[in-house]
Formats: structure tokens, sequence, C-alpha cells
């Protein structure tokens, strides 16, 4: 007797019949939780690979519900890489779902990388799931995705492995040039102020003061008492600029800018890619896309530019 339940096989089967294959012709089918995940998970398996994300560009990856084709995705892969540490909910019916063969890793859970908690909201004291956030996390990211990938496709490991070493080698490049262009912001100036608590590990990597309204985006966003504990930092802060993150509604963001008569800047781009057109185009773009904004907002030096 199939123990799924009820909504997954209902799911399934209207999957079946709506959905094309999910994966194209090749021997590893994988899949990532959001686009973030999915550009580290190519930088290690290369071209053979075929990839399915669940959540696409420009979507919530922590109030996505599962889709006819992603759980048709999810029954022919062989590998989910997702994050963890409470960033993806809907993981769970994921887990529901699973077969023997399915391999299932979460890269924050599994990374060799300290991780720092949530500074606010509901999920205060928690892991905060945000590691990529840092290039050292999201080499440690890579890590994880190389030993899984290795495991499951033993014939693939030295392809893998050789790719890593070019993937954690840019990482530290990234790293290097992330430095470089926020070295110049004044250190009274070094005040990132976010909706949701995102950015703890790329503000502790780059030395800015952080703050943000929300724990993660999948609690109850902008209460009149965060909103009023916010208000109250920013008239005793005074930071150049505020920022809003691409997936989440500035209009709090907008209502404490206006407020205090802040400049309020954006998008900055963390839980998703953009799309190929945009700034955040895939990982190393986002993180540069950040910093340029950071860089610009916040009053970096331009004597050099």
């Amino acid at each position: 007797m199939d123990k799924r339940a009820p909504w997954i096989i209902t799911l399934l089967l209207v999957a079946t019949f709506i959905t094309p294959q999910a994966f194209a012709a090749t021997s590893i089918k994988v899949i990532a939780s959001f686009s973030v995940i999915e550009d580290l998970v190519k930088r290690v398996a290369g071209d053979d690979i075929s990839i399915t994300t669940i959540v696409p560009e420009g979507d919530d990856v922590h109030r996505w519900e599962l889709t006819p084709p992603n759980v048709l995705a999810v029954e022919e892969a062989d590998i989910v890489f997702y994050n963890g540490h409470g960033l993806e909910p809907w993981i769970r019916h994921v887990e529901a779902m699973a077969n023997d063969t399915l391999t299932l890793m979460a890269l924050a859970e599994s990374a060799n990388y300290a991780p720092l908690t949530i500074p606010v909201g509901q999920h205060k004291g928690n892991p905060d799931p945000h590691m990529w956030m840092d290039p050292k996390g999201a080499a440690a990211y890579i890590e994880v995705i190389t030993h899984t990938l290795s495991v499951r496709y033993p014939d693939k490991a030295a392809a893998f492995q050789a790719q890593a070493v070019q993937a954690r080698e840019a990482l530290a490049l990234l790293d290097q040039q992330i430095k470089e262009r926020l070295e110049g912001i004044p250190q009274t100036n070094r005040i990132l102020t976010t909706s949701e608590a995102a950015f703890g590990y790329f503000a502790h990597a780059y030395g800015f003061e952080y703050a943000a309204i929300w724990g993660l985006g999948s609690e109850t966003l902008g209460s009149a008492q965060a909103m009023e504990i916010m208000s109250k930092r920013l008239t005793d802060k005074r930071p150049p600029a505020l920022f809003y993150e691409s997936t989440t509604p500035y209009i709090h963001m907008d209502a404490l800018a206006r407020e205090a008569g802040l400049t309020l800047a954006g998008p900055l781009y963390v839980d998703t890619l953009s799309d190929t057109d945009g700034p955040a185009y895939n990982y190393p773009a986002m993180l540069r896309h950040n910093a340029e904004l950071l860089h610009e907002a916040l009053g970096g030096a331009r004597a050099e530019e």
C-alpha cells in the first residue's frame, strides 16, 4: 500500500498527465531547492547533469508550495540538494515522498562552516540558514556537493573534484573582490539594515553592523512591535540608507525610510538569483551586485574609480 500522503499521490497523478518528463536523458538527475543552490551544483557537476529547480527565479523560497511538476521531478531524481536550517519549510513534503534510492542533502546543515544565529523574530536563536551569503560559506557548500555527487556517481568523481577546485578558487577570488569593493565605505557608514535577517553572514564577513525587521521570510512580516523596535533603532543609528530585498515586499522599509527621512535602496538579492538579463544572473554576479549597491548607497570612496 502506498503510504504517501493523499495530496502527494494526487499531485503525482496530475503531473503524470499534464507534464513532460522532468529530466533530460542523462545519468545524473538532480534537484536543487532554489536558484542559488542550482548555480553552485552546476559549478561542480558541469554540463553532464540534468538539474531541475523547485523554486523558480524570483519566487519566495520560504513560502513556496509544491506543484505537480515538482512532485514528478522528485519521483525521478537521484539527489535533492536543499539548504536546510528551516529555509524551505516545504521540504518536509519532499521528505515524505522520498523513496529508498533518493539522496536528500541539506547543505547548510552538513557544511563545515560555523553557523550564526537568527537575531530577531519568531526564529530568534535558531541557526541562520543563509550561509551562502559569505563566499566561504558557499565554498563549504561546494565541498558537500562534491562529496555527495562523488558518492552517488563514483565514475565521475575525478571530474567533480577537478571542477570543485576551480569553483573554490573562483569563490576565493570573489571574496577578495567583494572586500576591495566595500573597503572604501567609512566605518561610521557600515550599517546594513534589511527587511529579513538574511545578511548576517555577509555582514560578519565584511565588517558591517547589521539589523533586520524580522528573522525568516516564513514568519509574520513587519509586525507593529518589530516596526517600532526598528524605528527606534533608526533614530539612534541614522544609517545612510535602508535596503530591501528582491523577494520581499518593500512597503515596510519604505515606511521606515519615509518616517526617518532616510534613503531606500535596492533590491539586494539573497534567496534567489535574477533572470539571465538581470543583475544577479549567477552567484558571483549576485554578490557583486549587492556589494556595488552597498558601495553606492553607503558612501563608498570614489577616488580610484
